[in-house]
């Protein structure tokens, strides 16, 4: 039996494809829970113009995490964790810990998307990937820095305080002597 499915299903196929299944997991199964319809000539043209608006839609999805990508590229992420005199960490720190400083950033991810290297159980510099996407993958820069620490940058610039009338007669008086 042919069919076009509705969702992606694992080991059947993608959403929108034309697959051939067993008749009986296609009729009692795939239709009745709306997971697939048949494929005769009638939902074949209709298959199109889901297609092509799927399409578009993709397209939109693509381009809004494409630019949440980019907000996280340049990032300084800083996760803190209790960590010994010798630098190791109590504990280890998790793709959640990950999601909670790119979260301070601005950028709300969930954790199941983040690749973590390898077992971060020691104070560092580590780089994870983050899946938005099958299209759409970005790698990240973190740094573990132990619990206490100042985690927010800043930079201070110095501040002109305004000229008062007194000043300003001041330098006056110099530049006529």
């Amino acid at each position: 039996m042919n069919i076009i499915l509705l969702e992606h299903i694992d080991k059947v196929g993608a959403k929108h494809e034309v697959v051939k299944v067993k008749d009986g997991y296609g009729r009692n199964y795939l239709i009745p829970k709306g997971l697939a319809i048949v494929a005769n000539k009638s939902n074949l043209s209709r298959l199109e113009g889901l297609k092509k608006q799927a399409a578009k839609k993709e397209a939109a999805i693509v381009d809004s995490l494409k630019e949440l990508a980019a907000k996280i590229t340049g990032a300084a992420l800083k996760v803190q964790a209790k960590a010994g005199e010798t630098g190791r960490l109590f504990g280890s720190v998790t793709a959640q810990h990950l999601a909670n400083a790119m979260k301070e950033v601005g950028v709300e991810v969930d954790k199941r998307i983040i690749e973590m290297p390898e077992e971060v159980k020691e104070l560092g510099t580590y780089t994870a990937t983050v899946k938005f996407h099958p299209e759409v993958v970005q790698e990240v820069n973190f740094e573990v820095v132990p619990e206490g620490t100042l985690v927010v940058e800043t930079s201070i610039a110095p501040v002109e305080e305004p000229e008062t009338e007194e000043a300003e007669a001041e330098a006056e008086e110099e530049a006529e002597a």
